[in-house]
């Protein structure tokens, strides 16, 4: 067992933990417990990230090399986007967006874990093709924690819109809701992930071009990395246009994030999913 599978299981075992920790007094009748992740549970949390960025140190980058598969780039996002969460938490009060992100990051260590396969990546020792695989997780992580936040937000916009329900028969799921930040504070991060996430998917684009032009001599090449990820980056430039003039908000704002990640998803983890794991062409 190599030493990425490892630390990719350790750190989901950190996070299933927190995550058990976080669930378990939602479970009880009549409970009002809020999630707080206080001081010593945000530094496991920060133990638990390093854990995972060994995992993925160790497996994208063995001997210098790079590898990379479906697995593996949906874990290497899940954690940047943990750490992207970290640090807004650190100046706005989103603790309870742990519900979700935890069992998120226990799935996609697992999954890292399982699936460990890939590919080597082609001219690995070329600056420039670093640095847009380092741009393009980067905007793939920000991205990956908006669409959960969408998710979440869509939920919480459900449940504000069913009648009252009496307190015995509020389930987990409703208490875990009520323990949310409020709608108007997770609309600021939305949108605060989807600028910051349009412009590293800009830059994504930018440096794409130019490895492709230094490698291939073709400004851009046209296959389905390319398509999905110039629809991804037409859909947030829509929504953010359509804020701007529009005031778009709620669900309007919500579908499109779902569809631009959905493109994304679709640019490279969804197609190597396919070869790696349906196909079988690693």
């Amino acid at each position: 067992m190599s030493a990425g599978i490892v630390f990719h299981l350790l750190a989901a075992l950190a996070y299933a933990i927190l995550a058990f920790a976080l669930w378990r007094p939602l479970t009880q009748p009549h409970s009002n417990a809020q999630v707080k992740a206080g001081t010593i549970r945000r530094v496991c949390l920060g133990g638990a990230i390093v854990l995972h960025g060994v995992g993925l140190a160790e497996s994208v980058v063995p001997n210098h090399s790079l590898f990379l598969g479906w697995a593996l780039a949906l874990s290497a996002a899940v954690w940047l986007g943990l750490i992207v969460f970290w640090l807004e938490s650190l100046v706005m009060r989103i603790d309870g967006l742990l519900l979700i992100l935890l069992p998120a990051a226990t799935a996609t260590c697992l999954l890292a874990g399982a699936f460990p396969g890939g590919h080597l990546v082609d001219h690995a020792n070329n600056e420039w093709l670093r640095i847009h695989l380092l741009i393009a997780l980067m905007a793939y992580g920000l991205i990956t924690v908006a669409a959960l936040q969408a998710m979440l937000m869509a939920a919480l916009d459900r449940q504000l819109h069913r009648p009252v329900q009496p307190e015995a028969s509020r389930g987990i799921l409703d208490r875990a809701l009520d323990s949310m930040p409020p709608l108007l504070i997770q609309e600021v991060l939305l949108f605060r992930l989807i600028w910051i996430g349009f412009a590293i998917l800009t830059l994504t684009i930018i440096t794409g071009t130019a490895v492709s032009m230094r490698l291939s001599g073709s400004f851009m090449p046209m296959d389905h990395k390319t398509l999905f990820t110039l629809l991804s980056w037409f859909t947030f430039g829509g929504l953010l246009l359509g804020r701007y003039t529009r005031g778009w908000r709620g669900p309007v704002a919500l579908r499109w994030t779902l569809v631009g990640f959905a493109f994304l998803l679709l640019s490279y983890t969804g197609s190597r999913f396919v070869l790696d794991v349906i196909l079988q062409r690693g």
